[in-house]
């Protein structure tokens, strides 16, 4: 699990930012409904993203995350990712997570995330023109793989997402499609995340570097996995380092100001 289950992101509100959140049912195109939660940005820049959970799914942490993104101009859509095997949205601390995450599979992530960008692009709104994906952990391996998926996005965020060897759900290892990536790619990494050492992110370096993948891959000294946690004030700097890196990453692809991190 990447956050303890009382975590939530370092990352002060803005007062007045955000336009509306909610909660929201979408369909992907193989008929699954799921899970997922809307921050709308009072002055939206053109920019979207798609928050993508840890294994625990639909969390505060990322409700709270996709509020947060939405305050700086970016409409923000955190989805859930166990629709085709939950019954019922709410879930209390007990909830199994583990017994749906092993019954996920590629296709099916692919299909969920298509359904997000679908969402964000709404044409009767047009409101996002530029789409980003972030991920945390296994959503961080998934933000990775986003850019193989056709969605023509303006670029991927990963936070402490395993790029090499076998993945959970089918999903193929980053370093080996690097050369169907599409878009830039931002790494953020712990060095002391014993999950991911210093030759998994240099293999993923290589493999960038070799399909000329524009990247920028970032590891903390001494951070853990799951650095980026309010909780976590021994890495309360790594944490603001890690925030500016994802507003200047898409406020470099979004022909607009962001607001000020």
């Amino acid at each position: 699990m990447c956050f303890d289950l009382d975590s939530r992101p370092p990352i002060a509100p803005i007062a007045g930012g955000a336009l509306d959140a909610s909660d929201l049912i979408l369909e992907a195109a193989d008929g699954n409904r799921f899970r997922a939660f809307r921050a709308r940005a009072t002055n939206p820049i053109g920019a979207g993203i798609i928050v993508l959970p840890d294994v625990r799914g639909l969390h505060p942490y990322y409700e709270e995350l996709a509020l947060r993104f939405a305050e700086h101009g970016v409409d923000a859509v955190a989805i859930d990712y166990f629709g085709r095997t939950a019954d019922g949205p709410e879930r209390d601390d007990g909830f199994d997570y583990m017994a749906h995450v092993n019954r996920l599979t590629w296709d099916g992530l692919a299909a969920d995330v298509r359904a997000a960008a679908d969402h964000l692009r709404m044409e009767n709104e047009g409101r996002v023109r530029f789409l980003f994906t972030i991920g945390f952990c296994m959503g961080g391996r998934l933000a990775f793989l986003t850019p193989t998926l056709g969605l023509e996005l303006a670029g991927a965020i990963g936070l402490y997402g395993i790029p090499v060897g076998p993945g959970r759900a089918g999903m193929p290892a980053p370093a080996e499609v690097a050369a169907r990536m599409t878009c830039p790619i931002l790494g953020l990494f712990g060095g002391a995340d014993p999950s991911i050492p210093p030759e998994s992110v240099a293999a993923f370096e290589e493999a960038l570097t070799q399909a000329g993948v524009e990247h920028r891959l970032v590891t903390y000294d001494g951070a853990p996995h799951s650095f980026f946690d309010r909780k976590a004030d021994e890495f309360a700097e790594a944490s603001r380092q890690a925030w500016e890196e994802m507003l200047t990453f898409v406020r470099g692809r979004t022909p607009g100001p962001l607001a000020d991190g």
